[in-house]
């Protein structure tokens, strides 16, 4: 009998094709708002005790940047709603501050009308480069960094609106994977929802051996040795990292979902168990809360089928939500869509008095 693995057509697949092995790819740029206010930069580390003790060692101190609106300086007595904008896989914050080209971008929303926020971009990256934005003894509960450790930082040292009803979460890619896990199990501290292009939706199936990946993967035997993979091994190991931990386990502490070729059961189980299609209904009251709630995706995106089929489940259980496939590819279109869709869109559905009603 032939033996089979594990068919990735999920994180590594989608970005492989899309960046080229590259972490940094080409964005369309809108233009500049001539006249536009700007925007301010800082750029702080945020301790995050949710990853204390991650044994991968990943940084618990995480890079932040944080854009302020043109008129916070000015105006001390003022408040503001913040989004918290999740990158995705392969890049950190700094590079997700280029692709989406900030602070320009966000300049050019206010300038065309949307209403001041302040924008916060973590940094998820991981060895294996990739968070998942999950739980995991292995690289950190991210899931909680972002939710509890990042969203208390920020409301304790700037003049936010502290309401779920004045935060609003997006993420695309990696990040709108993010943004599906975590805004389904957080409703309590999010207001408003965009998903931009999600990967790992779907729980994982099995499929044909890759003998090159699989040689790959079996040669690393140490955490450093990551860094020389394949792209597509390199984000199998994020993705076990994050939802096949093993503190039984060193040096890299994670099960693999193969293992000599062969699956392994129990651990696509535990792969399926982290997809946002496959544990949607467990959390469907919580969506009933949000504001509203965005999905978008390019037409050229292969992401497009299962980021049509979170739309339909949550048309399903008539929950409001709109959904746009537009002109594109996986990445082409997110700077303009951060600056003419995210941006508006959480100028719309966020409360912008300090006194938020639902």
């Amino acid at each position: 009998m032939r033996a089979k693995g594990i068919c990735l057509v999920t994180l590594a697949t989608v970005v492989a094709y899309s960046s080229k092995l590259s972490p940094q790819v080409q964005t369309e740029v809108p233009a500049a708002v001539a006249g536009a206010k700007s925007v301010s930069v800082e750029h702080i580390q945020v301790h995050g005790k949710a990853l204390e003790g991650n044994l991968e060692q990943d940084a618990v101190d995480r890079e932040v940047f944080v854009f302020l609106p043109p008129s916070y300086a000015g105006e001390k007595s003022r408040r503001y709603p913040v989004i918290y904008a999740l990158h995705g896989y392969s890049i950190g914050a700094e590079q997700w501050t280029h692709e989406i080209h900030v602070p320009q971008t966000i300049e050019g929303a206010f300038a065309y009308g949307a209403r001041e926020v302040i924008v916060v971009l973590p940094d998820s990256k991981t060895l294996h480069n990739g968070s998942m934005y999950s739980s995991s003894v292995t690289t950190g509960d991210f899931e909680q960094f972002i939710a509890h450790d990042l969203v208390t930082y920020i409301d304790a040292h700037y003049r936010t609106i502290p309401d779920r009803l004045g935060r609003g979460l997006v993420g695309h890619s990696m990040g709108g994977y993010g943004a599906s896990r975590i805004g389904m199990k957080h409703a309590d501290v999010f207001g408003a929802l965009y998903i931009m292009s999600p990967c790992c939706l779907s729980p994982r199936q099995a499929g044909q051996a890759n003998p090159e990946i699989d040689k790959a993967l079996e040669a690393v035997k140490t955490p450093a040795d990551s860094a020389g993979l394949p792209f597509v091994a390199r984000a199998q190991l994020a993705s076990a990292a994050a939802w096949s931990p093993d503190p039984k386990n060193p040096p890299l502490y994670l099960d693999l979902p193969t293992k000599g070729g062969i699956p392994q059961p129990d651990i696509l189980a535990k792969w399926a168990a982290n997809a946002p299609l496959a544990f949607i209904d467990q959390y469907v009251e919580n969506l009933r809360r949000y504001r509203a709630i965005a999905i978008d995706v390019g037409d050229q995106d292969r992401l497009r089928e299962d980021t049509t089929k979170l739309h339909e489940a949550l048309d399903k259980y008539r929950i409001a939500n709109s959904f746009d496939v537009y002109p594109g590819t996986h990445t082409s279109k997110v700077a303009d869509r951060f600056q003419n869709h995210v941006l508006p869109f959480f100028s719309k559905n966020l409360c912008f008095d300090v006194r938020c009603e639902p």
